[in-house]
Protein backbone atom coordinates (compact mmCIF):
# COMPACT_ATOMS: atom_id res chain seq x y z
CA UNK A 1 0.00 0.00 0.00
CA UNK A 2 1.23 3.46 -0.86
CA UNK A 3 -0.16 6.65 0.63
CA UNK A 4 0.97 9.92 -0.87
CA UNK A 5 0.06 12.93 1.24
CA UNK A 6 0.31 16.49 0.02
CA UNK A 7 -1.04 19.94 0.70
CA UNK A 8 0.95 20.98 3.73
CA UNK A 9 2.66 24.31 3.90
CA UNK A 10 3.07 27.58 5.70
CA UNK A 11 -0.13 29.39 6.62
CA UNK A 12 -1.04 32.32 8.80
CA UNK A 13 -3.23 31.73 11.83
CA UNK A 14 -6.87 31.83 10.84
CA UNK A 15 -6.13 30.48 7.41
CA UNK A 16 -7.10 27.22 5.74
CA UNK A 17 -5.41 24.25 4.17
CA UNK A 18 -6.65 21.12 2.47
CA UNK A 19 -4.52 18.01 2.73
CA UNK A 20 -4.84 15.24 0.16
CA UNK A 21 -3.85 11.60 0.34
CA UNK A 22 -3.78 9.40 -2.75
CA UNK A 23 -3.94 5.70 -1.90
CA UNK A 24 -2.91 2.72 -3.97
CA UNK A 25 -2.26 -0.97 -3.46
CA UNK A 26 -5.52 -2.13 -1.87
CA UNK A 27 -9.16 -1.71 -2.77
CA UNK A 28 -9.91 1.84 -1.72
CA UNK A 29 -13.51 1.18 -0.80
CA UNK A 30 -12.60 -1.56 1.69
CA UNK A 31 -10.47 0.66 3.93
CA UNK A 32 -10.82 3.30 6.59
CA UNK A 33 -8.51 6.30 6.41
CA UNK A 34 -7.19 8.62 9.03
CA UNK A 35 -5.12 11.74 9.46
CA UNK A 36 -2.67 11.62 12.32
CA UNK A 37 -0.43 14.46 13.39
CA UNK A 38 2.66 14.69 15.49
CA UNK A 39 4.23 17.86 16.74
CA UNK A 40 7.79 17.96 18.10
CA UNK A 41 7.90 16.53 21.59
CA UNK A 42 4.26 15.53 21.57
CA UNK A 43 2.36 12.29 21.24
CA UNK A 44 0.74 11.28 17.99
CA UNK A 45 -2.85 12.44 17.76
CA UNK A 46 -5.60 11.09 15.57
CA UNK A 47 -7.01 14.24 14.02
CA UNK A 48 -9.75 12.59 12.01
CA UNK A 49 -10.88 9.24 10.69
CA UNK A 50 -13.40 8.18 8.06
CA UNK A 51 -14.76 4.69 7.64
CA UNK A 52 -14.80 2.72 4.42
CA UNK A 53 -18.11 3.99 3.10
CA UNK A 54 -17.78 7.51 4.49
CA UNK A 55 -20.72 7.11 6.79
CA UNK A 56 -18.78 7.37 10.04
CA UNK A 57 -16.31 10.08 10.86
CA UNK A 58 -14.33 11.06 13.93
CA UNK A 59 -12.69 14.35 14.83
CA UNK A 60 -10.35 15.08 17.68
CA UNK A 61 -11.79 17.58 20.11
CA UNK A 62 -8.96 19.93 19.22
CA UNK A 63 -10.15 20.03 15.60
CA UNK A 64 -13.90 19.64 15.96
CA UNK A 65 -15.73 22.31 14.02
CA UNK A 66 -12.59 23.29 12.15
CA UNK A 67 -11.91 20.19 10.06
CA UNK A 68 -13.76 18.11 7.50
CA UNK A 69 -12.60 14.72 6.29
CA UNK A 70 -13.90 13.33 3.02
CA UNK A 71 -13.09 10.65 0.48
CA UNK A 72 -13.42 10.37 -3.29
CA UNK A 73 -13.56 6.81 -4.54
CA UNK A 74 -13.17 7.86 -8.16
CA UNK A 75 -9.80 9.40 -7.32
CA UNK A 76 -8.72 7.02 -4.52
CA UNK A 77 -8.15 10.15 -2.50
CA UNK A 78 -8.90 11.24 1.05
CA UNK A 79 -9.02 14.90 2.01
CA UNK A 80 -8.72 16.85 5.22
CA UNK A 81 -9.93 20.41 5.00
CA UNK A 82 -8.78 22.50 7.93
CA UNK A 83 -10.05 25.98 8.71
CA UNK A 84 -9.31 28.60 11.35
CA UNK A 85 -5.85 27.16 11.81
CA UNK A 86 -3.95 27.91 14.99
CA UNK A 87 -0.23 27.82 15.76
CA UNK A 88 -0.87 24.74 17.90
CA UNK A 89 -1.98 22.91 14.74
CA UNK A 90 1.64 22.99 13.58
CA UNK A 91 2.74 19.39 13.08
CA UNK A 92 3.61 16.75 10.55
CA UNK A 93 0.36 15.27 9.27
CA UNK A 94 0.31 11.63 8.22
CA UNK A 95 -2.27 9.79 6.17
CA UNK A 96 -3.02 6.26 7.34
CA UNK A 97 -5.07 3.37 6.00
CA UNK A 98 -6.49 0.36 7.75
CA UNK A 99 -9.11 -2.32 8.09
CA UNK A 100 -9.09 -2.72 11.84
CA UNK A 101 -11.97 -1.78 14.10
CA UNK A 102 -12.94 1.89 14.01
CA UNK A 103 -11.23 3.40 17.04
CA UNK A 104 -9.85 6.76 18.02
CA UNK A 105 -6.33 5.47 18.48
CA UNK A 106 -3.70 6.89 16.14
CA UNK A 107 -2.13 3.43 16.01
CA UNK A 108 -5.08 1.34 14.79
CA UNK A 109 -4.13 1.49 11.14
CA UNK A 110 -2.23 -0.88 8.88
CA UNK A 111 -0.23 1.53 6.77
CA UNK A 112 1.11 5.05 7.13
CA UNK A 113 2.40 7.38 4.45
CA UNK A 114 5.15 9.92 4.71
CA UNK A 115 3.91 13.05 6.35
CA UNK A 116 3.30 16.53 5.11
CA UNK A 117 4.35 19.46 7.27
CA UNK A 118 1.83 22.08 8.31
CA UNK A 119 3.24 25.23 9.89
CA UNK A 120 0.88 27.86 11.26
CA UNK A 121 2.34 31.24 12.23
CA UNK A 122 0.86 34.27 13.96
Amino acid sequence: VQLQASGGGLVQAGGSLTLSCVASGRTFGDSDFGWIRQAPGKERELVSRINKNGGITYYALSMKGRATISRDSAKNTVYLQMNALKPEDTAVYYCAEGRKAFTTSPYDFDYWGKGTLVTVFQ
